[in-house]
């Protein structure tokens, strides 16, 4: 090779890689090279559109030679033009308290089992970053919240915490009042920005992974987290330990008399009572396994190492202790939803298992949380759960005789009885069935269609859509609050507004508090 071919080669390699260096300059640290091929990926096989088939014409079909018609598609609606990037955050930074305002792509869909700093620092960090992110969260949430502390008089849920009145969202100023808000157009309450009920995001969406509430935490101090706290006030959760119910024993009420069910007392509560199988079953829901931030590595969200969560550790006593999580079901870990935990109660009647994901058996479902973030490459780090089809199928068997909470106003067609329920329940009853719609979705012995529902809430604001969702059941609903698959309505009545605005159904107030009163005796 001559000399001016050398120069020329090396002009062409050393000119592409200032061009690279350039362009890496351009896009690092921004959300320009994560946004989701949208438009002309998208927009090149439809017809007409630069690189797409062309367009027929609209000559009648019926005329011989004429090209065939074709429709015209429906563009959709452009929504990412009125939201943000996701901002470039990497483990344990604060994220946007309104994350449903933002979209994008993570630059991969699998986790590290690298933190972005040792240990010590990673420690360090959250010392100083904590006090100020709560700090900031507990502001935030009693702006969109009135935590009053109000009870409803004489009502409680099964085993005794008082009830909490609502509806406790807080109405903008410029609006006045639910009725008042009720009367505006989903277009209107969009273009004014004046929906109380937007999702809730968590805390710290870019570490994630389970918050505790504090009467937990007290009981087991292992599971305070060194980077954020619960945001609900204790008083807008479910009762810690709540009751469990068996479907094979009735006569006992709660099998627990008051106590959590632990790894240490099991077999002295359940002995006798359940069959082998279920014992097995029970003892593997009691049984912490490593997840992706509860155990011994570095990657972790606890000062000391950790065994890891059962899944009685959320799932408390079979029911729920309100700990929230995200939905595995979607990536980036910005845009995976915030769910609350659900109740184990009644699962003897649900074929939906799951918020987003269809999962359609309990012991599937067992199976498949393995580290709540859905990312089993994290197995390689911090070891799998090694829990084998028949152990799942043992969990599912005693997942299956836990039961809904006792409900002596209702019939065995799941009716008031008129001779124990009052004029005001019976009021409500009337409404579920005809003017609130909640019986379209909500019907049969647990008060659910086991479907997933598309209630398209982003008509009212400006948001990314959330999709379809589970419909959860409502029986035994007086004692899992707060409402709604994040929490978004701490209160049955808030519930009952949400619906109100939601499905249009122009209830007055009155008819809201009959409702509220019927769903207490479910």
């Amino acid at each position: 090779m001559s000399t001016t071919s050398r120069i020329v080669a090396f002009l062409a390699v050393a000119g592409l890689l200032i061009g690279i260096a350039l362009t890496y300059e351009q896009y690092r640290g921004t959300g320009l090279s994560r946004v989701p091929i949208m438009g002309a990926g998208l927009h090149a096989s439809v017809p007409g559109s630069p690189g797409g088939p062309p367009v027929a014409s609209s000559a009648p079909s019926n005329v011989v030679g004429a090209p065939a018609p074709t429709f015209e598609p429906t563009p959709a609606p452009a929504i990412a033009d009125e939201l943000t990037l996701y901002p470039t955050v990497t483990k344990g930074m604060r994220t946007p308290f309104d994350l449903w305002r933002y979209y994008g792509r993570g630059t991969t869909s699998f986790t590290s089992p690298v933190l972005p700093m040792r240990f010590g620092q990673w420690l360090e960090f959250h010392r100083k970053q904590k006090p100020k992110l709560m700090e900031d969260v507990r502001a935030y949430m009693n702006g969109r919240y009135a935590f009053s502390g109000e009870v409803l008089p004489g009502v409680f849920m099964s085993g005794g915490k008082p009830v909490m009145r609502g509806p406790v969202a807080r109405v903008p100023a410029s609006v006045g009042s639910f009725e008042a808000l009720a009367k505006m157009s989903a277009a209107e309450i969009r273009a004014e920005g004046v929906f109380p009920y937007m999702p809730v995001a968590h805390p710290l969406q870019s570490t994630a992974h389970m918050v505790f509430p504090e009467s937990w935490i007290a009981e087991h101090p292992e599971h305070r987290r060194i980077d954020v706290d619960m945001d609900f006030p204790e008083a807008y959760l479910p009762e810690f330990p709540p009751p469990l119910f068996l479907t094979t024993h009735k006569e006992l009420g709660d099998v627990t008399n008051g106590e959590e069910v632990t790894i240490d007392n099991y077999y002295e509560i359940f002995d006798g009572l359940l069959t082998p199988e279920q014992m097995e079953g029970l003892k593997e829901l009691l049984r912490p396994s490593p997840t992706t931030w509860f155990n011994h590595t570095s990657h972790r969200v606890t000062e000391e190492p950790s065994q890891g969560v059962a899944c009685f550790d959320c799932h408390v006593n079979g029911h729920t202790n309100g700990a929230f999580e995200l939905g595995p079901d979607a990536r980036p870990n910005m845009a995976r939803l915030r769910v609350d935990t659900p109740s184990m109660r009644g699962n003897y009647n649900l074929m939906q298992l799951s918020s987003k994901r269809s999962i359609r058996s309990m012991d599937h479902f067992a199976e498949v949380e393995e580290y709540f973030d859905g990312d089993p490459g994290m197995q390689q780090a911090i070891g799998p759960r090694a829990v084998k089809r028949e152990v799942t199928n043992r969990m599912a068997d005693f997942n299956s005789i836990i039961d809904y909470p006792p409900a002596p106003k209702l019939d065995p067609l799941m009716r008031l009885r008129p001779d124990l329920a009052s004029e005001q329940e019976l009021r409500g009853e009337a409404l579920f069935h005809g003017k609130a719609k909640c019986s379209a979705c909500h019907y049969g012995p647990a008060f659910v269609d086991d479907y997933m529902h598309d209630l398209q809430v982003e008509r009212f604001y400006v948001g990314r859509p959330e999709g379809p969702i589970k419909t959860f059941p409502l029986r035994g609903i007086k004692d899992t609050p707060p409402y709604l698959h994040d929490g978004r309505a701490p209160t049955l009545h808030d519930a009952v507004e949400f619906f109100n605005l939601v499905l249009e159904l122009r209830l007055s107030k009155s008819e809201k508090d009959d409702l509220v009163a019927y769903l207490l005796c479910l």
